[in-house]
């Protein structure tokens, strides 16, 4: 046998025992522990609808599902850690939006943020609510912008995690798309904005909703309108901002997962059918529907479109609202 005939012969032969490896793939993992890495600390609603899915897929996949919290540098700290995972299907990411706004944002990441990562689903979508400080006198979204366009530059908005968070950039497309000029004040925490609230130091703050519940209830905050294109069950009366006078706005956080580029593609269809299969769950869908997360699925490819057009937005966003890239 000459060369150039062993290296076709060799050829199909790998072919054939690709093919054939593939299913075994599989139809083994996960042999043991997987891996949930959530970028961001525990008890947000990340962490939260994290560990409802994970406790299903153990379940369905027999398996420990196990989630690790690693926050940190606005969740790229997380997914740098896992774009350089091993490709083997026991390292997960849990998206959100904030991985958009990371790609957007800053000029040079350790990582790509769409082609170091086998997108796998998007799990849920979520709203911000934009709320007002108790003692600030607009009662609804059109009375803010009349007052903020009464006297520019006296009214602030606080955004928890600084600079370059899905709530800066909520408010940063408020500012824009209504014209107004109110200020930008960053705060580390949310109770720290929640104070200033009630503090009157800032007069809105555009928060994910799961963590305004409480503060609603008690009454620390005024809820003025969702930040979603349509309204949310949560909260059936509370108007969207593009239906309360800013035509246009729509800002949705939402939750995805995600596995390192190259991870083999049987070890990913299994996952995704196993993620798809527990979120259709009339329990889970109820679980997760107490937070204020709205369930969605999608394929592999929807969610890696979509993270794209998210980056695309934001990047738009910030050339008009003059915020550089870091």
């Amino acid at each position: 046998m000459n060369l150039k005939t062993w290296l076709v012969a060799a050829g199909v032969g790998l072919g054939i025992l690709s093919t054939v490896g593939a299913p075994a793939v599989a139809q083994e993992w996960p042999t043991r522990s997987v891996k949930f890495l959530v970028p961001y600390g525990p008890g947000g609603g990340t962490d939260i609808v994290s560990r409802i899915i994970a406790q299903q897929l153990q379940e369905t996949l027999g398996q420990n599902f196990v989630v690790e919290n690693k926050p940190g540098a606005g969740s790229t700290l997380g997914a740098d850690q896992v774009a350089k995972s091993e490709k083997d299907g026991y390292t997960v990411l849990v998206l959100s939006n904030a991985h958009a706004v990371a790609g957007a944002l800053y000029k040079k990441l350790p990582y790509d943020s769409v082609k170091d990562f086998q997108m796998v689903t998007q799990i849920g979508t979520v709203p911000l609510l934009l709320v007002s400080s108790p003692k600030f006198e607009a009662k609804d979204v059109k009375g803010v912008i009349a007052q903020a366009k009464a006297s520019p530059g006296k009214y602030n908005y606080g955004a928890a995690g600084g600079v370059g968070t899905t709530q800066h950039f909520a408010g940063e497309l408020f500012r824009v798309l209504s014209d107004t000029d109110i200020k930008h004040i960053p705060y580390k925490t949310t109770p720290d904005v929640v104070t200033a609230l009630m503090q009157n130091d800032v007069q809105l703050t555009f928060e994910l909703l799961p963590a305004m519940r409480g503060q609603i209830a008690t009454g620390n905050v005024k809820p003025l309108a969702v930040t979603s294109r349509e309204r949310n069950p949560a909260y059936p009366d509370l108007p969207t901002l593009a239906e309360a006078g800013v035509p246009g706005y729509d800002v949705t956080s939402w939750y995805g997962l995600a596995m390192p580029a190259g991870t083999p593609k049987p070890v990913v269809d299994k996952f995704t059918k196993a993620v798809h299969q527990v979120l259709a769950k009339d329990e889970v869908k109820q679980a997760i529907a107490k937070t204020g997360i709205v369930v969605k699925t999608s394929t592999n490819d929807e969610l890696a479109k979509h993270v794209s057009s998210e980056i695309a937005k934001w990047s738009d966003l910030m050339k008009k609202a003059g915020i550089e890239q870091r």
